[in-house]
């Protein structure tokens, strides 16, 4: 069989991901993987009709295509994100249709799901016939027991091309029908307190989305800044060149003027607005270039203190993953996340009062430095790079290692030693029968409270 692997990573042939392919290759000689770099190749592939129109032939011609990528905050590599956007603006769906189709991805487990269901969904859209996914730690093909998985894996996907199987859709299509949003409700204008508000959007091409800015704005008393995306010079995007481990300078600084915006506008704002459209279950490539790009911080949150709302024309409700998406890199940014608008109303009042409430909750939570506490999703996402900066990958990310301590985000449970102390004294003391139904009967819950209660009762707290 002939199978299409499409490599998601800016490396190209010295992507991490690519050696579990090489991998399967080795073990499955009786099937031709065929490699295509997309995301090092994205410009030749956009600007070159004959490039592209040549990997759809081969995804045509072929039995199957692996999609293969690496993790790039929360999802796939904008250059992914822009190929799977061009097979859309181009028509070429049909290449896809009924394809047998698997993912294969590498991270180091942050949120490789988010990135996993946005492939997943893209597939489904495309009529593909999805058979299952496979998250790899980046090192995992060292492991014997991981080695055998993979095989097993790939064995499952080649049997699945040539029996023909019946797959399950994971995803239901789109349906969005928006009203055309035009302000109605004049309200009374909310003064900014002289905090520093700025609205980042990736284009004004969409009516909609340009009419809630408008009145986003108009809300104020004060001017807001605007800033597209558009009219910040980006040379490319993310190399994953990794330079910017070491003391977080990254290969374009100076080159253009991405940084300068990002530390200038961004670091120094009050109150952040991101507004964007979406395109295919995602915001657009524009857009994940500017997270990508934002990677020059590496796992530093940059972010940190802001109020921060997204303003999204689109079916937002309708794709939760994007929605987590967001979520979560508000969490993990250390950012107060005040809400999404978008346009899923059936009246432009209905935006016009949503857009009147959002912007008042952003100037009063940060007028009072409210931040509400992260979920699991900042929590955890948070210990995964504690645990691996600490560890595995301290080198090259010795930037990071230095801010970890700096902020205590080293905050090992092992450190605590009166609760090692503790634990050890009544794990001993459970031992015996007569103690330890006293202790499960009666001690558990009243011990639970006792020093919150001790809190509750001071009035000096």
């Amino acid at each position: 069989m002939k199978i299409v692997v499409l490599n998601g990573s800016p490396k190209g042939n010295i992507s991490v991901t690519i050696q579990y392919i090489h991998y399967i290759q080795k073990k499955f000689k009786q099937h031709e993987l065929k490699i295509i770099n997309i995301s090092q190749k994205i410009n030749q592939i956009e600007k070159n009709a004959e490039a592209f129109h040549s990997i759809i032939s081969d995804i045509k011609s072929s039995d199957g295509v692996i999609w293969a990528f690496p993790l790039y905050v929360f999802t796939v590599h904008s250059n992914y994100l822009r190929f799977i956007e061009l097979i859309f603006e181009r028509n070429v769906e049909d290449a896809f249709k009924e394809k047998y189709t698997s993912i294969i991805s590498t991270s180091i487990h942050f949120y490789d799901h988010t990135a996993i269901n946005y492939i997943n969904s893209i597939c489904d859209d495309l009529n593909m016939n999805y058979i299952d996914y496979f998250s790899l730690h980046m090192y995992d093909l060292e492991k014997e027991d991981i080695r055998k998985n993979l095989l097993k894996f790939a064995k499952n996907y080649f049997d699945s091309i040539e029996n023909e199987v019946i797959t399950l859709k994971n995803y239901r299509p789109i349906k969005h029908s928006p009203i055309s949003y035009i302000p109605k409700i004049t309200h009374n204008k909310i003064d900014v307190l002289n905090k520093k508000v700025i609205i980042v959007t990736d284009s004004l091409d969409n009516n909609n989305l340009k009419n809630m800015l408008n009145k986003f704005k108009n809300s104020f008393s004060q001017n807001v800044e605007l800033v597209n995306l558009q009219d910040i010079d980006m040379k490319g995007s993310c190399l994953g060149c990794l330079k910017c481990g070491y003391n977080y300078e990254c290969i374009y600084t100076d080159k253009d003027d991405f940084i300068n915006f990002y530390n200038n506008k961004l670091k120094t704002a009050d109150i952040i607005i991101f507004a964007g459209t979406i395109k295919y279950r995602h915001l657009s490539s524009t857009w994940k270039k500017f997270f990508d790009r934002g990677f020059f911080n590496t796992h530093t949150p940059s972010l940190s203190g802001k109020q921060v709302g997204f303003m999204i024309s689109g079916a937002l409700n309708q794709i939760p993953n994007l929605k987590q998406i967001l979520e979560s890199y508000t969490q993990w940014q250390g950012s107060n996340l005040v809400g999404f608008i978008t346009d899923e109303y059936d009246t432009s009042e209905e935006i016009d009062n949503q857009l009147h409430a959002f912007s008042y909750n952003l100037i009063k939570l940060s007028n009072v430095n409210y931040h509400k506490p992260a979920t699991f999703l900042g929590i955890a996402g948070m210990k995964i790079f504690r645990d691996e900066i600490w560890g595995n990958i301290r080198f090259p990310f010795i930037a990071d290692h230095k801010a970890y301590k700096a902020l205590r985000v080293y905050d090992f449970p092992q450190k605590n030693y009166k609760s090692r102390i503790t634990n050890s004294i009544l794990i001993l003391m459970s031992k015996f029968p007569y103690i330890r139904n006293e202790i499960y009967s009666n001690r558990i819950k009243p011990s639970l409270i006792e020093s919150l209660t001790k809190i509750v009762e001071d009035e000096t707290v």
